[in-house]
C-alpha cells in the first residue's frame, strides 16, 4: 500500500478490488489508532477496531464507479479514508477499493457514508507507549532532541561566551533527563529517552543556577552526549538551558533575543543536575 498504517489514499484505493455482487456486506470493520491516556498517567498508542452493522449507505457508495477525470485545476488537499474491511453474513470480507471523483480523489458519497456511520468499539490494544507514567508524573515529554548537539552540529561557529540568566526570576525551574541510545549519537538530531525528572527545591536550583552562570567558554570537543538535561520554566518559554551529563559537557542557553550561546560545564555540574 502507499500509505502505511490505517489511512487509504486515492493511490490505495486504485490498487484495491471493487466491492462486486459476489458479497453481500452485512458490516463493516474499520481498524484505526489513536492515543490514550492510562489511569497511571502515561500514555499509550492503541490499535481499535470498530464495527457497524448499519452498512447500507456505505455499500452503495463503494459500488459507485469512479468518475470521468477532469481537464480542469484541482485543490491539492488529499482526503483519507480509514482501513476498512466489509463483511457478509458467513464471516466472509475483503478490503473494497473506494470509487474516485474526477481529481482522482475518494468520492463524495465513500466520505459523507463514512462520516454518517455509527461505530461500535469492539476491541482495543496497546500497541506502544507515548509517554510513561513517570515522565508524565514530573511533566516531561518522553522524548527530546539533544539540542546542543543539533545546535553545534548545524552551526559549527555557535556563539560562545557568557551564558544569558539561565532561569527566569521567580519561577520554578523544571529539570528534564534524557538518555540518548547510540543509535541517535551524531546523527543530527539525537532524540534521547525520558530517564529522570523533577521540579526543582529551591535549594538545588540556586546551586545548579550559580554553577551555570560561572560557566566558561565552551572547549572544542566532538564526543557525542549519551545523557543530557533540559531545565526550563514550569511555565514554558524562554529561556531554555540543556546540559549534556557526558561527552563534551556543554552548556547552551537558548533566549531571544540573542539566540543559544553556548558555554563549557563539568562533571560536577553534571552530578549536581543528574541527581535522580
Amino acid at each position: 500500500m502507499a500509505t502505511p498504517g490505517f489511512t487509504i489514499t486515492a493511490r490505495d484505493a486504485a490498487v484495491l478490488p471493487r466491492l462486486g455482487g459476489d458479497l453481500t456486506p452485512a458490516a463493516v470493520v474499520i481498524c484505526g489508532h489513536e492515543p490514550q491516556r492510562r489511569v497511571d498517567g502515561g500514555e499509550d498508542m492503541v490499535a481499535t477496531e470498530r464495527r457497524s452493522d448499519d452498512v447500507a449507505a456505505l455499500v452503495a457508495a463503494l459500488r459507485l464507479p469512479d468518475e470521468p477525470r477532469t481537464d480542469g485545476p484541482c485543490t491539492s488537499e488529499m482526503p483519507l479514508a480509514p482501513w476498512l474491511a466489509v463483511v457478509d453474513a458467513d464471516g466472509r470480507w475483503m478490503r473494497p477499493g473506494i470509487p474516485l471523483d474526477p481529481c482522482r480523489k475518494l468520492r463524495a458519497e465513500v466520505r459523507a457514508a463514512l462520516d454518517a456511520l455509527p461505530l461500535t468499539t469492539v476491541a482495543t490494544r496497546a500497541v506502544a507507549e507515548i509517554e510513561s507514567a513517570e515522565a508524565a508524573a514530573a511533566g516531561c515529554s518522553q522524548r527530546w532532541a539533544d539540542m546542543v548537539s543539533v545546535e553545534t552540529t548545524a552551526n559549527p561557529d555557535a556563539r560562545r561566551g557568557a551564558l544569558p540568566r539561565p532561569f527566569p526570576a521567580g519561577q520554578q525551574v523544571r529539570l528534564c533527563v534524557y538518555d540518548v541510545p547510540k543509535s541517535e549519537r551524531g546523527n543530527g538530531k539525537p532524540a534521547g529517552e525520558f530517564a529522570h525528572g523533577t521540579v526543582l527545591p529551591a535549594d538545588r536550583r540556586t546551586a545548579i543556577e550559580q554553577a551555570l552562570r560561572a560557566a566558561g567558554p565552551a572547549e572544542a570537543c566532538r564526543t557525542h552526549a549519551s545523557r543530557f538535561a533540559l531545565l526550563w520554566s514550569v511555565a514554558g518559554g524562554d529561556p531554555q538551558t540543556y546540559v549534556e551529563l557526558d561527552g563534551c559537557r556543554r552548556i547552551m542557553v537558548v533566549a531571544y533575543p540573542g539566540g543559544p550561546v553556548i558555554a563549557q560545564g563539568d562533571a560536577a555540574l553534571a552530578e549536581l543536575i543528574d541527581e535522580p
